[in-house]
């Protein structure tokens, strides 16, 4: 089959969402298929510019493909009569993101009628689609709650497991993936502030913003940690981040409300290293569970630094931990072959 991946693009910013497409895309050619991954211009900001947005993805005519893969909005809302929808989220700021006052549409009448037209495009969607899977439970929770509709979770594979191997522990926590305020790096640096000494933090992964990176080594200036934290604030390359997983004593990853597993977790987990998380992390408290496979601590730089300290002062207590990480990914079953298998059907 000739197959299409359809994702968003915000120009320069890469993530999960775009390590995915590639890799599903590289997955259905190896496994005979034809395919491209089609990524669609994005901008969020001001909200006002969604309509148009939406508009030209809605508008679009696509040819000489038999199979659509789509992934997130507005690229998802493309027409095609053989469209799988692999959701790994709605524009939020429209649903629980608003609800949750971390919105950038308005309360006023302007704003009720952008979340309806939003509302309204997503439900067409997701009636014609011919399947609707979603990347995790949260995902799938939200999707029934704001929509109606029902979907099979199906959760995303590691790209590239074969990196995180694992490796005996240095004394240091790294902090992964894209910096910017949802995924509150600077409450580890408020924490790290409050550990008079011990471990050091190494922060790596692309800012989404030159502000958030200013924001960042401003912090550690101000709360005298400068010479405890590494920042490495860059797309850094496979090999060099799996080596820095291996090595480090736990990977912190605090999002507000991951739809998913999170790449970051997975690939610690995968490392067998213990996950430091949060209790508003949403899907990523599928894979840290408290005590077992990482420390689950409240969204605030004291329960933070307690995490951390414990895995300063416990080593073989946190090696423990990360091999429970590693029995319980595998566990879950979640590969490649099963993956195509199930969106192909």
């Amino acid at each position: 089959m000739k197959i299409l991946v359809v994702n968003n693009m915000a120009p320069f910013v890469w993530g999960g969402a775009e390590e995915l497409a590639v890799n599903l895309c590289q997955r259905l050619i190896g496994s005979g298929h034809d395919s491209e991954v089609l990524r669609i211009p994005f901008q969020w900001h001001p909200a006002t510019c969604i309509p148009s947005q939406m508009m030209m993805a809605r508008t679009m005519q696509l040819w000489e493909v038999d199979r659509v893969i789509a992934l997130k909005f507005p690229a998802y809302l493309i027409p095609h009569a053989e469209k799988t929808l692999w959701l790994l989220h709605q524009y939020r700021q429209a649903y629980d993101l608003y609800d949750a006052g971390q919105s950038n549409i308005g309360k006023d009448p302007l704003g009720q009628e952008l979340r309806t037209i939003i509302r309204n495009a997503d439900n067409e969607c997701f009636q014609k689609a011919r399947k609707i899977f979603t990347n995790s439970h949260v995902t799938q929770d939200r999707l029934q709650r704001y929509n109606g509709f029902t979907s099979e979770v199906l959760l995303p594979p590691l790209n590239d497991a074969e990196l995180f191997t694992g490796a005996p522990q240095e004394h240091f926590i790294l902090a992964g993936g894209r910096v910017n305020g949802m995924k509150r790096q600077h409450l580890l640096l408020e924490a790290l502030a409050l550990m008079p000494n011990g471990i050091r933090l190494i922060i790596a992964g692309p800012p989404d913003s030159p502000a958030d990176a200013t924001r960042l080594h401003q912090m550690a200036e101000s709360l005298g940690i400068k010479d405890r934290v590494t920042f490495r604030l860059e797309f850094l390359p496979r090999r060099e981040l799996a080596d820095l997983m291996n090595r480090a004593s736990a990977v912190a990853y605090l999002p507000f409300d991951e739809d998913s597993l999170g790449y970051v977790a997975m690939e610690a987990a995968t490392a067998g290293k213990p996950i430091i998380t949060t209790t508003d992390s949403g899907g990523i408290l599928k894979l840290a569970i408290h005590g077992t496979t990482g420390l689950v601590a409240a969204p605030k730089p004291s329960a933070l630094a307690d995490a951390m300290n414990r895995i300063s002062t416990h080593p073989a207590q946190a090696a423990s931990m990360g091999m429970a990480a590693r029995s319980h990914w595998h566990g879950m079953g979640i590969n490649w072959e099963t993956t195509l298998e199930r969106l192909l059907a």
